[in-house]
């Protein structure tokens, strides 16, 4: 795979997943050759998205309109997720004078799957989850300490109801002594398997968990080369001791304002 191949795999994966859960959500979508987006799925505005552009200059400012007045309509928050694909080239200037704000960067990470390193042992125990019981378990481990908490949990968990637990889409959760302590997905999509909702409880941090449990749902694939990620400025290095490269930025702007309740 070429230097370009992973930065486009990073950009679609992501892009595939947060189109399909805001259409399980029941947001309005658009998905042509300029813009695709999701709108009024989520209460979350890292959700309400739009996750790919390849527009003109004449043509941005109204699209970033659009897409706040649809933010508006729906009453959701929203967010722009710039990758290296998107243009114009200065989008991100443009979302700011429309009242964007910066909301932090995530590096594009990738790895071949036969490079991925195993990493120390800790005990921990993972099982897919394929039952609805398992993913009220995962639910309730995952609102423990990710994102928004129990907000996003509820969510999340709510989508994956309604898109099922099976292929493209693999939930894990790890227990430490039988006690349900950490949550990964893995979304199958744009020929890569991306990896999702990398959560370990505060309680049990920095113990090597999130790599236990990235390696051990990684290490079930078949059949494709890659995996790829979004990661947190605090995970990279996690995920660099596993074999992830950094071959990109995603530049996230996040409408300045909640909505009106």
């Amino acid at each position: 795979m070429d230097e370009v191949a992973p930065v486009r795999a990073i950009e679609n994966n992501a892009a595939e997943l947060l189109l399909a859960m805001g259409a399980a959500g029941g947001g309005q979508q658009r998905d042509d050759d300029r813009v695709r987006w999701t709108v009024g799925g989520s209460p979350l505005d890292y959700h309400n998205a739009v996750v790919a552009a390849d527009l003109a200059a004449a043509d941005a400012d109204h699209a970033i309109s659009e897409f706040q007045r649809l933010l508006t309509e729906r009453g959701v928050p929203g967010s722009w997720h710039v990758g290296p694909s998107m243009r114009p080239i200065d989008l991100g200037r443009r979302l700011l004078d429309a009242g964007f704000v910066r909301g932090g960067s995530e590096p594009g990470m990738a790895v071949h799957l036969s490079e991925l390193v195993e990493p120390p042992g800790t005990g921990l125990e993972v099982s897919r989850v394929e039952r609805a019981e398992h993913l009220a378990v995962w639910e309730a481990t995952l609102g423990r300490g990710f994102g928004e908490g129990e907000k996003e949990a509820r969510w999340v968990a709510d989508v994956y109801r309604r898109l099922g637990l099976t292929d493209p889409w693999r939930h894990y959760l790890g227990r430490l002594d039988g006690e349900p302590v950490a949550t990964a997905t893995v979304y199958l999509a744009a020929g890569v398997a991306g990896v999702y909702f990398v959560m370990t409880v505060p309680e049990k941090r920095r113990r090597g968990i999130g790599a236990s449990m990235t390696y051990a749902a990684l290490r079930e694939v078949t059949g494709i080369e890659y995996a790829v990620l979004g990661s947190s400025a605090a995970g990279r290095s996690v995920y660099a001791r596993l074999g992830f490269r950094e071959y990109c930025t995603i530049d996230l702007y996040e409408s300045a304002h909640e909505p009106d309740q």
